[in-house]
């Protein structure tokens, strides 16, 4: 069964009634092609002001969609030759992670990213998209390969945070984290950030280090979930809506803030609706990125590197 957002239900009334209308007509001598005429121009009218005038917590709901593609979905629409590594050469290999190398426009560059599943096995395998620290120091692995050969890097965010849990903390989670925000600062290559789903807390800032950080118009990069917020603030997690609305996390309040570079646009109602034209729009700012930050020398790619994060977080009233 398809999944459908709340504020999506209307929508999907509507084109239930249109297919019943065109079944009829297909089905008897009854014509209805004013009456189906009528309500596509009032679906259309409807899908405008309802995508138009997304809530941030429309937005949560849209970067969280089961269907929406994911690091590997764009792997496969983006580049070609990809061959992926596994393993961080200490405790073990984390599917959270993806690794590897490809070509993009016959150049080579380094692919990393968060790698949720779609289906219950797969979230499961996955660890739902939440890494371990051997995910971590496999992503950090293959950055410092990258700066070996002098390959960009391209990270692919999408995840609710890092594992939480016992064994990974035992396993050194927090150092994990940090060592890569510490090294993909001093990186001597371009990275490229784009934010395609969620972007949660340090499991995501610890891919999020770029040169260029991008996001999809409807997801999502914020210090902590809205639910989590919640129950911080107020004690209660179900005040989650009301927490997206004040916590500026979607990707028009952080391009506001100069927090990320460019939104990527969507296609109407999200990225799962058509992942072909979605690419096409991820390739359009990816290969002009790209393209800008290989005309700079490694110094003065670090040195605007060190000013982008030393100006976050200032600003005037």
């Amino acid at each position: 069964m398809k999944h459908v957002l709340e504020f999506e239900k209307p929508i999907i009334h509507l084109k239930d009634k249109i297919v019943e209308l065109k079944k009829i007509t297909k089905d008897s001598e009854i014509d209805l092609h004013d009456e189906i005429t009528t309500l596509e121009k009032k679906l259309a009218d409807l899908e405008d002001d309802v995508y138009s005038n997304l809530k941030p917590w429309d937005r949560v709901q849209m970067a969280r969609h089961p269907e929406r593609p994911t690091t590997l979905d764009y792997i496969d629409e983006l580049f070609t030759d990809f061959m992926e590594f596994h393993g961080d050469r200490r405790f073990g290999d984390d599917a959270a992670i993806v690794a590897g190398i490809a070509f993009y426009k016959d150049q080579p560059v380094t692919i990393i990213g968060h790698q949720r599943g779609k289906k219950t096995k797969e979230n499961i395998r996955r660890n739902f998209g939440m890494p371990h620290p051997e995910g971590y120091r496999k992503a950090l692995r293959h950055m410092k390969q990258a700066e070996k050969f002098n390959r960009p890097v391209i990270c692919f965010i999408d995840t609710k945070g890092a594992d939480p849990g016992k064994e990974s903390e035992e396993r050194g989670q927090s150092e994990a984290i940090a060592r890569n925000l510490m090294e993909m600062g001093g990186l001597k290559v371009p990275i490229i950030c784009i934010v395609i789903g969620e972007g949660g807390s340090g499991g995501a800032l610890a891919l999020g280090v770029g040169d260029k950080i991008h996001m999809l118009e409807n997801s999502t990069y914020s210090v902590i979930s809205p639910e989590g917020a919640a129950a911080l603030l107020w004690k209660d997690a179900t005040l989650a809506k009301r927490a997206a609305e004040s916590m500026k996390i979607t990707s028009y309040d952080l391009k506001e803030l100069e927090i990320i570079d460019e939104i990527i646009p969507e296609p109407k109602g999200g990225a799962h609706q058509d992942i072909e034209n979605q690419a096409k729009n991820i390739d359009i700012v990816l290969n002009a990125t790209l393209d800008n930050l290989q005309r700079l020398t490694t110094k003065e790619l670090l040195e605007k590197r060190w000013e982008k994060y030393k100006t976050i977080g200032v600003y005037n009233e």
